[in-house]
């Protein structure tokens, strides 16, 4: 009679339920794996088997292959204290496709109140996971301070355990269970989208940035230009009403010590004066405009074609005053007559002989003090007409300046907010672009997510039904266990 392969007898019952699935895709292997958290005596009670086993390949967590199985697994725990959930979890990733699992608390020599501590490590394993309710539990000592290691019970376990001819099919059956739950999650996850919710989270939140922040930037800028623009006409218009001033104030100056024969010269400097000061104000305008767009970092204004042009005044009027002359001259006449009779009562006075000769010197006296009075009336007539006419030239100019100034200032704002307009259009869209592509990748995403969900619909109900007789087969020989153990050894428990 052929005795059944244990391996194919697993996966048939898996194949019962859902034929397409053919391996859990484990290698199997005779070792048996020694393993534990640290200073648990791991390696010491390693070291205690392959003495007393010398037939049974044993390892440790690093010398097991990856991807293989091993035949049983011995569960190392330190006598000092119970398990943690770290410790749990330890023992979830050896036991995963290993149905044989032997549960040792070590170091018994050392801890007299290890069988509480055993009792304990039992209930929380149990409470972890029901497959861990049977799981079998013995003390050791494989490294005593004194006498010979004491893993004689472990030794006995082990040999039970390893001569069933049932253990390779509830190997197969664990490693079934095993990866038909990782499959069941995974299926489970990408229907629900749980893989791919943080790409997605993190591509909304950078559509909605971009977004925020094209506005923000935009408004910002927006702002930036009006302000700047205002804050450059009114340093410019002040700039442009200080230089009138100034030059006003210096031509004015110079008036008070003007002669005569400087009248043409100072019309002629007057006029390249402002003419001058027409330059300062155009560069000044230009230089400030284009720091203005550097600040804004956009294109440079551009310069007009010619020079501001200067106010054109008629000169000062000093040639037409021929009343004014009239009058001065009787009134010059007036002082030198006055003059005149003084000097000549003067000598009549000093000396009665000299009569004729005081007439004569009191006419000379009068003569020059009246030419003197006409000239120097003049004179000051003169250079109030000019200082008029300074006024009225720096007022022209002033305006002028100021005319210049507003124009230049409006063009640079239209042409900053064209520029502006450009910029804002390129950059808008490049970041529709980045959204779009923001959007078609959220698109694929959620497409992805539909057809997980519906192969998750599809595969779900069979790797279901397939674990769960897996789930059965497992629990069906612990209840024929339970029954045989309980009719060999009448309710005695293993381990103690």
């Amino acid at each position: 009679m052929t005795t059944p392969d244990p391996v194919a007898a697993a996966d048939a019952v898996v194949a019962a339920v859902d034929p397409t699935l053919t391996s859990p895709g484990v290698r199997s292997t005779d070792a048996v794996l020694v393993t534990g958290p640290w200073l648990a005596g791991v390696s010491s009670l390693a070291a205690a088997l392959r003495s007393r086993l010398p037939e049974v390949t044993f390892v440790e967590a690093d010398e097991l292959a990856v991807g293989t199985a091993p035949r049983a697994v011995v569960f190392a725990v330190s006598a000092a204290a119970p398990v943690t959930p770290s410790d749990c979890e330890l023992l979830d990733l050896a036991a995963a496709h290993t149905d044989g699992v032997v549960g040792v608390v070590t170091k018994t020599d050392a801890h007299h109140d290890w069988r509480e501590v055993l009792a304990t490590d039992r209930d929380l394993l149990a409470a972890h996971r029901p497959r861990y309710t049977r799981l079998p539990w013995v003390g050791a000592a494989a490294a005593p301070d004194a006498g010979d290691p004491a893993v004689d019970q472990l030794v006995d376990l082990l040999r039970g355990l390893l001569s069933d001819p049932d253990l390779l099919r509830r190997n197969r059956l664990r490693a079934w269970e095993s990866q038909l739950d990782k499959v069941i999650t995974r299926y489970r996850a990408d229907g629900d989208g749980a893989d791919r919710q943080a790409r997605v989270s993190t591509l909304r939140s950078q559509r909605d940035d971009i977004r925020r922040g094209r506005r923000l930037e935009k408004s910002q800028r927006t702002i930036a230009l009006r302000s700047q623009v205002q804050q450059a006409r009114v340093q410019l218009a002040y700039f442009a009403r200080n230089r009138c001033a100034s030059v006003r104030g210096e031509l004015q100056e110079d008036i008070t010590g003007l002669g005569r024969r400087r009248f043409a010269a100072f019309e002629d400097g007057a006029r390249r004066r402002a003419a001058e000061v027409m330059a300062e104000v155009d560069e000044g305008v230009t230089t400030h405009l284009t720091a203005v767009a550097a600040d804004l970092h956009l294109d440079a204004v551009p310069a007009p074609d010619g020079p501001a042009a200067v106010p054109d005044l008629p000169g000062p009027p000093l040639r037409s005053r021929r009343l004014e002359t009239r009058l001065m001259m009787l009134l010059g006449a007036g002082f030198g007559l006055g003059v005149a009779l003084a000097v000549s009562r003067l000598f009549t006075g000093v000396a009665p002989g000299l009569t004729v000769a005081g007439v004569l010197a009191g006419a000379a006296a009068g003569l020059a003090v009246a030419v003197w009075v006409v000239g120097i009336r003049g004179l000051l007539h003169d250079r109030g007409v000019l200082d008029r006419w300074v006024v009225d030239l720096t007022a022209a100019l002033r305006s002028a300046a100021e005319e210049a100034v507003a124009t230049r200032v409006v063009a640079a704002e239209a042409a900053l907010t064209g520029s502006l307009a450009a910029d804002e259009a390129a950059e808008s869209e490049t970041a529709a672009g980045r959204i779009a592509e923001i959007d078609a990748e959220l698109r694929e995403h959620a497409a992805a997510t539909v057809r997980a969900a519906a192969l998750r619909d599809r595969r779900l109900p069979g790797l279901l039904r397939a674990r769960d007789a897996v789930r059965a087969a497992l629990d069906d020989d612990f209840c024929g266990e339970l029954t045989d153990a309980s009719e060999r050894n009448s309710g005695k428990t293993v381990g103690y």
